[in-house]
C-alpha cells in the first residue's frame, strides 16, 4: 500500500475539510428551506395604498389624519400546543393586507395558520390523520377572527405576549400575510369555511403542512416579518417560540398567563 505524504495528508484533510464544509452549508440551506414558509417576491413588500384595495374604506387615508404613534402593539397568544398572532386591523389595512369579503371593521384581528383537516373538523385528529398531517404535505389553511374587545378578555383560556412594533413594519407582515392565500379573480383571498371559534373563516393556504413546518413556525417568521429575530427550529413547540420571543431582542412582554378552571 502506498503511504501518504505529510503533504498529501494536509491536502486531502483540506479537501475532506472542504466537503464537509460544503454538505453542511447544502443541509442547512436544505433543512432551512423545509421548515421555513417561502417569502414573498420582493416586489410585493412595498406599501399598497388601503384606497386601492377593493371594498376597504377611504377614511383609513383620508387626507390630513393626525399624525399617529411611531409604534403599534401587537400580541402573541398561546395554549400548550399552538400559538397565533393578534394584529390592530386598521393597521393592518394601512399596510396593504387584503382582507376576505365580509370581515366587517373589528378593532383586532387574530390570525394563526394549521392544516386545514385539524381547523374544519374542530375535533382531535385522530393518529392516522396525525400522522398524515406530519409526515406527508398536508394542505393548510390561514383562519382569521375579528373582535372588539381587549385581548385578554377575548382570549381568556390563552397565554398572552404584547410587544410594541414600528409602524413602518406594516407593509411587510402585510406582504407575508398576502402571500400565504391563494385568491379569487378579484385578488381577495379564498374562503372555505369558518372560523374555529368567533365570526371569522378559514383562508385556503398556498403551502403545505408537515413537519418541520408547523403552525409556531409560521408564528416565528410573522414575529420575524415585524421585526423579530426567531430562530426556526427551535420554534417547532410553543414553549420554544415563547422563550424566544421573550428574550430582550424580540421583547414580547407575558401580560396573561391563562385561565385555569380549578381541578
Amino acid at each position: 500500500m502506498a503511504k501518504v505524504t505529510s503533504c498529501e495528508s494536509r491536502v486531502m484533510t483540506r479537501r475532506l475539510s472542504t466537503s464537509h464544509a460544503g454538505l453542511a452549508t447544502l443541509m442547512a440551506v436544505l433543512t432551512c428551506a423545509c421548515i421555513r414558509i417561502p417569502p414573498p417576491p420582493a416586489a410585493t413588500t412595498h406599501q399598497v395604498p388601503v384606497a386601492h384595495v377593493a371594498g376597504v374604506p377611504h377614511r383609513v387615508i383620508a387626507a390630513g389624519i393626525p399624525a399617529r404613534d411611531p409604534d403599534v402593539m401587537v400580541w402573541m397568544i398561546a395554549d400548550r400546543y399552538h400559538t397565533a398572532m393578534v394584529f390592530p386591523y386598521d393597521w393592518l389595512l394601512e399596510s396593504g393586507f387584503v382582507p376576505p369579503a365580509g370581515l366587517g371593521r373589528p378593532a383586532y384581528v387574530t390570525l394563526s395558520w394549521g392544516e386545514r383537516t385539524a381547523y374544519v373538523q374542530k375535533a382531535w385528529l385522530n393518529p392516522w390523520q396525525v400522522c398524515r398531517a406530519f409526515f406527508t404535505p398536508s394542505p393548510s389553511v390561514m383562519e382569521i377572527i375579528p373582535f372588539n374587545g381587549y385581548v385578554v378578555e377575548v382570549c381568556q383560556q390563552q397565554r398572552v405576549w404584547r410587544k410594541l412594533v414600528p409602524r413602518g413594519r406594516g407593509p411587510q407582515l402585510a406582504a407575508f400575510l398576502n402571500h400565504m392565500s391563494r385568491t379569487d379573480p378579484a385578488g381577495r383571498p379564498l374562503v372555505i369555511g369558518p372560523s374555529s371559534w368567533g365570526g371569522g373563516c378559514l383562508l385556503e393556504s398556498k403551502f403545505s403542512y408537515h413537519l418541520p413546518r408547523i403552525c409556531n413556525v409560521w408564528t416565528a417568521q410573522t414575529i420575524e416579518a415585524c421585526g423579530g429575530d426567531i430562530y426556526p427550529w427551535f420554534a417547532l413547540t410553543a414553549d420554544g417560540l415563547i422563550r424566544q420571543a421573550e428574550r430582550p431582542r424580540n421583547g414580547f412582554e407575558n401580560v396573561w398567563l391563562g385561565y385555569r378552571k380549578k381541578e
